[in-house]
């Protein structure tokens, strides 16, 4: 009604203007954290972040220069990440990240400050990385190394056997290739139990 004093009602999206700059802050600032998170997840995968620390640097990146990984036929050299770090699933790849923050507490902590030290707690580690890998049917393997593309003609007598017979038994890739990367300290840490299979960090 005329002269009332009343303020006539906004209509349409005049009525959430007051939320809308608010909204965009929020939405703006939820994008720059998302990129941001995404790019340090990223950093934290590349070679230069994993070797960083003097327990990788001084042993097992040592070591993984010397494997067939590091210097191959493709040209193709897989990182730390690409055996260690599920890809193809953000979820999985996040969780990973987060229980693997438990490494900078004990790096801090000096758990591992020492070759001596590393290569005493070095087959428990390595046991559970097997068991991990033996759940998930070898699965960061499986993304270079696609079993289904295989011409097993062109594979030497010996693994062109062993790869035909793991497709029957069920095995996976780690059960044979333990020491493909790295030295074998299989021989040193017994496979794991099936008990110990299912652990996984």
């Amino acid at each position: 009604m005329e002269g009332d004093g009343q303020q006539p009602e906004k209509r349409g999206w005049r009525k959430y203007s007051p939320y809308l700059l608010p909204a965009l802050i929020i939405f703006g600032a939820g994008v720059i954290f998302s990129g941001a998170f995404a790019s340090f997840v990223q950093y934290t995968n590349t070679m230069d972040f994993c070797i960083s620390c003097h327990e990788m640097r001084d042993t097992v990146y040592q070591e993984y220069k010397k494997s067939p990984h590091y210097v191959t036929r493709s040209g193709i050299r897989p990182s730390c990440a690409d055996c260690h770090v599920p890809s193809g699933n953000w979820i999985s790849t996040v969780s990973h990240k987060m229980v693997a923050t438990k490494e900078l507490v004990l790096h801090i902590a000096g758990y591992v400050d020492t070759p001596e030290k590393f290569e005493a707690v070095r087959p428990e580690l390595a046991k559970r990385i097997w068991a991990k890998m033996k759940a998930n049917d070898s699965a960061t393997c499986r993304t270079c190394h696609h079993t289904d593309n295989w011409d097993l003609s062109l594979h030497r007598p010996r693994a062109r056997a062993q790869h035909e017979d793991m497709k029957k038994s069920g095995e996976t890739c780690i059960d044979c290739h333990k020491g493909i990367a790295h030295k074998p300290v299989q021989e040193e840490a017994p496979a794991p139990s099936a008990e110990e299979e299912s652990f996984t960090l």
